[in-house]
């Protein structure tokens, strides 16, 4: 392919600015985790009592429930571009890896879509 020099080892192997979005999804993700963490502390610690219905009726807020599900996304985006660089990196089988990516997907959307419908039944009162 080259002729032994550097760039002549990698010509041919594809482009390498195309982790530059994943990198800063990762970091957008990190970011909106920090803060909306932070929202979910400050608001626990404002809470007068951890009992089921007052945690329940703070959630049932339009703000708090909307908060929360940014925070559920937020959190399994950015659990799920982590795995992902972990699974590229680590395993080499192409089956295993697509079988391993195809049960990460279920995983984080299944996940996902449990605790969204968990703090949408809460906010739109099916708990009660």
């Amino acid at each position: 392919m080259g002729n032994g020099t550097s760039i002549g080892k990698v010509r041919g192997l594809g482009s390498s600015h195309h982790g530059a979005h994943h990198w800063l999804m990762q970091r957008f993700t990190a970011v909106g985790n920090v803060v909306l963490m932070g929202w979910l502390v400050t608001s626990f610690v404002l809470l007068p009592n951890m009992n089921y219905e007052t945690v329940s009726a703070w959630l049932a807020s339009p703000v708090s429930a909307t908060a929360m599900v940014l925070l559920v996304i937020s959190v399994f985006w950015h659990a799920r571009l982590g795995l992902q660089v972990v699974l590229e990196d680590y395993v080499h089988d192409a089956g295993t890896k697509f079988g391993l990516f195809a049960l990460l997907n279920i995983a984080v959307f299944g996940g996902g879509a449990l605790a969204i419908f968990s703090v949408a039944s809460l906010a739109f009162g099916g708990a009660n």
